[in-house]
């Protein structure tokens, strides 16, 4: 049986990075979205399409609705081949850490955060970080608009491929 997520339920999270976590959903999944972000992608279309090489949330699955995962490209270890574009697409956690990429409490990064806030998680400081770190990203798809023909998805395979990580439509 298919589980529902409804406002006011609790999630709790007990995973191989996060464990003694919950959150509440105070939105409507997919819905309610802060009016300055609107992705192009719902995280089930891009685990379908191909991401992070197929290596991300294998082992939290029961976090999220089961159809997300349903044609989702998933590999237990990462497999370029595996992305929509074919190209290696990830650093490794330790490298986003050093960045300060990973803000908590979503220790696998901004696709966590999103699929959080998609399924109807609100916090307020860290949806605007990364809200803000979501708009920042529109300029590698002016890169593809300014440096490719309309159509010609072998051109900036790898930004084509960070574009759909962020949500961003990378079929410019």
């Amino acid at each position: 049986m298919a589980r529902h997520f409804k406002v006011g339920e609790v999630i709790d999270v007990n995973d191989r990075m996060q464990q003694d976590y919950s959150y509440v959903l105070s939105a409507l999944m997919g819905k309610q979205f802060d009016p300055s972000f609107a992705p192009a992608l719902t995280p089930s279309e891009m685990l379908a399409l191909g991401v992070f090489e197929g290596k991300y949330l294998n082992d939290c699955t029961g976090e999220f609705p089961a159809a997300w995962f349903a044609k989702a490209r998933t590999a237990d270890v990462a497999d370029p081949s595996l992305n929509r574009f074919g190209v290696k697409s990830r650093q490794p956690l330790s490298e986003w850490r050093r960045k300060g990429w990973i803000v908590e409490p979503d220790p696998r990064g901004w696709f966590q955060w999103y699929c959080r806030y998609y399924l109807g998680r609100r916090l307020a400081a860290v949806d605007a970080v990364q809200i803000k770190r979501w708009r920042a990203f529109t300029r590698h798809a002016a890169q593809v608009r300014a440096h490719c023909f309309p159509g010609d998805l072998s051109c900036r395979p790898r930004q084509r491929q960070a574009l759909l990580q962020w949500a961003y439509d990378p079929f410019l």
